[in-house]
């Protein structure tokens, strides 16, 4: 009896220690992942901008808030990658000026570490786009080292550098900035008189933006809780001369968006470490005190037998 109680104790005790490095690297690695149909909304502003407004034919200041819906395409979520559709509306809250502008980003990126897909009809207001670097998370296990990340606005992945730690809301978070050179985003036809020209008639002039981005990014799950957008974008003539602002102003999350992210960030983390550290520490101390008294009990048995 004590010999075949030692026996299965020796074969569950096998079990539970090789099933601890299996649950902590290949299962975790594919248990931990972005869901396919997300859904959330978050929430930005900007004190003392300015805009160009079209319906005026001038220069606007203005304070704004910003709405983005994120809706996951469950779909097109097939083999490594999710979908995720983005919807963002700017209304003008000084002027009381609802949807001054709107813009439509579908993308695709790589469920497992956050990396860019070209895939599914991914595109910026319906223009077709190639994606890289990360979208909309980093990394789980995030590094303290640079990482690409697209720009929907000019289409284009650039550095985010680290730029060291801090505390939102109770979180230890890694914060990473990101600087985008002026780019030529648009070519827009507008009258040479309202730019402050003598020339009659329309003339052509280019919408250049340039930003620096700062995302503050939970390092378990990935997720950025808080982001700042420093935009500038000029309207540009042939000359080179910035003729008058298309936007400027610094964009923030606000403090109920970053409440809220904060709190979906811990207990994602959460799951997290039960998936990655504390089944596979159970599985393998459980392991081991099988073990040993399974190697007790055959001990046991053996003196009994003499």
């Amino acid at each position: 009896m004590r010999r075949g109680v030692g026996l299965v104790l020796l074969a569950i005790g096998a079990f539970l220690v090789v099933l601890a490095p299996l649950l902590r690297f290949p299962v975790a690695g594919r248990l931990v992942q972005a869901p396919s149909d997300q859904y959330n909304i978050i929430k930005l502003t900007a004190e003392n901008a300015q805009y160009f407004s079209i319906a005026d034919l001038k220069v606007l200041n203005a304070n704004l808030d910003v709405t983005v819906t994120v809706r996951g395409d469950v779909s097109q979520a097939k083999d490594d990658h999710v979908v995720w559709d983005q919807f963002q509306a700017t209304n003008d809250v000084t002027n009381n000026r609802p949807g001054i502008d709107f813009f439509e980003f579908r993308s695709a990126f790589n469920k497992y570490d956050g990396t860019g897909v070209t895939c599914c009809g991914v595109n910026v207001n319906k223009t077709p786009v190639t994606i890289e670097g990360q979208v909309f998370l980093f990394p789980f296990g995030v590094e303290k080292k640079t990482y690409k990340v697209f720009n929907p606005v000019t289409k284009q992945a650039y550095d985010a550098e680290f730029a060291g730690e801090e505390v939102i809301e109770g979180l230890d978070v890694y914060k990473f900035r990101v600087k985008v050179p002026p780019t030529v985003t648009e070519t827009l036809t507008a009258p040479a008189s309202v730019l402050g020209m003598d020339e009659p008639g329309d003339i052509q002039v280019s919408r250049v933006y340039e930003a620096t981005i700062t995302y503050w990014v939970d390092p378990i799950t990935g997720l950025p809780v808080k982001q700042q957008q420093e935009r500038r974008e000029m309207l540009r003539t042939a000359d080179g001369v910035d003729r008058m602002p298309a936007l400027i102003g610094t964009f923030t999350y606000t403090p109920e968006t970053v409440r809220d992210l904060v709190s979906t960030a811990r207990t994602n983390a959460d799951q997290i470490r039960l998936i990655t550290t504390t089944l596979p520490l159970s599985s393998l101390i459980l392991g081991l005190i099988a073990l040993v008294a399974g190697f007790v009990f055959l001990r046991g048995a053996s003196r009994g037998a003499r």
